[in-house]
């Protein structure tokens, strides 16, 4: 009769790796398996005998096959591929990509390989809103390039060459900004002053690029001032060929004959020739004290004073309320502001730009 220690030994017995005979012979002649509990796993930073510590997998990190191979512990190295086979790879991969370096990209309207600018980019970088919005502005047949209304998506530009038109109006495509200021009264018209008085630069301070004034106003006066970096716009503003037109508001003591707006519109005579105003009206009366308007398109030094105070009645203020489509509305003394993409295309529309 069998005792029950030895039949419970028996019935385990047969355990692989419990101790019988026909595994212990089989270790003494090739290396044996490790069991599950004693395999040890390359998982990362901390791995250890006893397991994985955090962190993904070896075949996650390369480890699955056709990956590298990688050192396992106890400084047993996988067999990594051959240099043969990684230089049959390249050739390979060589042959497969030859001559096709120059890859042409699908043709959307005729012309799409010459180089420039998408036109909806343009436009969106001018401020005309999304691209999205640019496009539709294309398919409304808003937009036009030289002069040609476009209808394709896709159109190139050139930004340097190319002349690009939104409701009839041009598209400032280059980098230029445009500011319009409401110079106070005691500020010079420069951009710098070297005997340290207040100036226009005290007004475009961290600004991306450089900017200068498009014309002058008299130091007490006030009013509209035109500051950009499109130097053509500029001169053109200033250039008498143009005669863009300029409106002031002058503050003087009457009484005024009914005839002075007749002679400020037929010539005053100054010591520098004949100067002429488009318009005058009486905007305001209180007593005599009036407040006129005065509109020319001359650009002389003093103009506006020296022909009010020819014609008997010195100028005690002077605002300049509107240069060329440009008007002050109610913007404060001092206040700096950029103008929108309607009011560029007016003023470039009134210098022929």
């Amino acid at each position: 009769m069998r005792s029950s220690g030895s039949g419970k030994s028996g019935g385990r017995g047969n355990y692989r790796g419990a101790g019988n005979d026909r595994d212990q012979k089989q270790g003494q002649g090739r290396p044996r398996k490790p069991r599950p509990e004693e395999r040890r796993y390359d998982v990362g930073p901390g791995a250890t005998k006893d397991g994985p510590k955090a962190g993904r997998g070896g075949a996650a990190r390369g480890g699955a096959k056709g990956g590298p191979k990688r050192p396992q512990q106890g400084g047993r190295t996988e067999p990594a591929r051959s240099r043969e086979y990684e230089t049959r790879v390249e050739e390979r991969n060589r042959e497969r990509y030859a001559g096709k370096k120059d890859v042409k990209l699908p043709k959307t309207f005729p012309g799409a390989e010459q180089e420039g600018e998408r036109l909806q980019k343009v436009l969106a970088r001018a401020g005309y809103g999304s691209r999205r919005a640019c496009e539709e502005l294309i398919e409304q047949a808003r937009v036009e390039i030289n002069g040609e209304i476009v209808l394709e998506q896709g159109r190139r530009v050139d930004p340097e060459k190319d002349e690009v038109k939104v409701d009839g109006l041009t598209v400032a495509t280059q980098s230029y900004q445009f500011f319009s200021l409401n110079k106070p009264a005691g500020v010079v018209s420069t951009m710098e002053d070297p005997e340290g008085r207040q100036c226009l630069g005290d007004y475009v301070t961290n600004r991306e690029t450089r900017l200068f004034h498009v014309g002058r106003l008299d130091t007490e006066t006030e009013g509209v001032i035109l500051l950009t970096n499109h130097g053509e716009l500029a001169h053109r503003l200033t250039h008498p060929k143009y005669g863009v037109k300029k409106t002031y508001l002058a503050a003087i003591v009457g009484p005024i004959p009914r005839d002075l707006g007749k002679r400020l519109k037929d010539g005053i005579q100054l010591e520098d020739g004949y100067a002429r105003a488009d318009h005058f009206r009486v905007v305001e009366q209180t007593g005599k004290n009036y407040l006129v308007e005065v509109t020319l398109h001359e650009g002389r030094k003093h103009i506006v004073r020296r022909m009010l105070a020819e014609a008997g009645f010195p100028v005690e203020k002077l605002v300049r309320t509107s240069f060329g489509p440009i008007t002050l509305g109610d913007q404060k003394s001092g206040w700096l502001r950029r103008l929108s993409n309607t009011e560029v295309g007016m003023l470039m529309q009134e210098v022929d730009l």
